[in-house]
């Protein structure tokens, strides 16, 4: 973990939005930098390198959906998109272009700052260029040198493209991953539309990881968009 405070990029053209999150942040430790403009956000990343980027879709000069893919050309700064846009194929686009996460205007603090925590928490591991060998969440056991999993120190047995999905989803732990994201990562490009793999498998996963299928605490459905893996 880092010693000094991490600074966090505000890329938003409501002034009393940023004054909010300025407050919030401030408040929890974090130093904060401020654009109302995508080319002024951009700007900003380049020189001032932040840790962190919290991105509105509806800038006056960009959309935030291009903005991301921009960064992503020659960036890997963790962004949660922050939007009043709540429609699914806009959380699909922005996460498919780059974007970490996305939280929906209104939203409340508790959830704010858990994102925030969770995305600079997989930014640190990734600069670090360290991966634990196990992953440990409550219930559930990954070992990931030896391939084995366990519940309530029962080993489960995956089938590969079972374990091969779980393992997408629970080194990201926290994060929104979309249907094409994994149906690419499992399956492969050509299988990017075949979202029914993941509603067969993820129903298998559940039954295999879950105390209650039908009421999973890990393995969460993200409406029209995709997955996430909640940690403990």
């Amino acid at each position: 973990m880092k010693d000094s405070p991490s600074t966090i990029l505000i890329i938003e053209d409501e002034a009393q939005i940023r004054h909010f999150l300025r407050a919030t942040l401030t408040n929890h430790g974090y130093q904060l930098l401020e654009a109302a403009t995508a080319s002024h956000g951009i700007a900003q990343t380049a020189q001032r390198q932040p840790d962190l980027i919290l991105l509105d879709l509806g800038l006056p000069d960009q959309d935030g959906i291009e903005v991301t893919r921009q960064l992503r050309e020659w960036s890997t700064v963790p962004i949660i998109v922050v939007s009043a846009r709540g429609q699914e194929q806009d959380k699909v686009d922005a996460l498919d272009a780059g974007a970490d996460d996305y939280l929906t205007k209104p939203f409340g603090v508790k959830e704010l700052l858990a994102r925030v925590r969770v995305a600079l928490r997989h930014a640190e591991r990734s600069a670090a260029g360290t991966e634990e060998p196990t992953f440990v969440s409550g219930r559930l056991h990954v070992d990931f040198v030896h391939r084995q999993v366990f519940v309530d120190d029962r080993e489960v047995h995956l089938t590969p493209n079972e374990y091969k999905l779980l393992l997408i989803l629970v080194r990201q732990a926290g994060k929104v991953l979309t249907h094409r994201q994994l149906l690419k990562e499992v399956w492969g490009l050509a299988y990017t539309n075949e979202n029914h793999y993941l509603r067969v498998y993820m129903g298998q996963l559940r039954h295999k990881l879950e105390a209650d299928p039908t009421r999973p605490v890990y393995l969460l459905t993200e409406p029209g968009i995709g997955y996430r893996f909640k940690p403990e």
